[in-house]
């Protein structure tokens, strides 16, 4: 099993910039891929980015350009750095994690953090 605990959600003005950190605890030298989700009220949850243990990374792209994940193995921690933040991405932000080598994405089946909220005022 893997345990994952995100951090740094707040509220934040249009254009700032905030900081997510997942934790993850367990088996992690089990862990192929890491992402982060979210999920704005009323809407389905969404794919953020992924980054592989080999550190390819993915970006929906409506956070291309703005947002930058990483990941350091040693401290089996993954970030998500969130710039020129705007309203519409106000929504809970998922950390998630699977052990199946070759998925990148990983399922709801597979491993997911609590939840942290993110809210960008106007």
């Amino acid at each position: 099993q893997v345990q994952l605990v995100e951090s740094g959600g707040g509220t934040v003005q249009a254009g700032d910039s905030l900081r997510l950190s997942c934790a993850a605890s367990g088996r992690t030298f089990s862990v192929y891929s890491m992402a982060w989700f979210r999920q704005a009220p009323g809407k389905q949850r969404e794919l953020v980015a992924t980054i592989t243990s080999y550190g390819s990374t993915y970006y929906a792209d409506s956070v291309k350009g703005r947002f930058t994940i990483s990941r350091d193995n040693a401290k089996n921690t993954v970030d998500l750095q969130m710039n020129s933040l705007k309203p519409e991405d106000t929504a809970v932000y998922y950390c998630a994690a699977t052990s199946k080598y070759g998925r990148t994405v990983p399922s709801m089946s597979d491993y997911w953090g609590q939840g942290t909220q993110v809210t960008v005022s106007s």
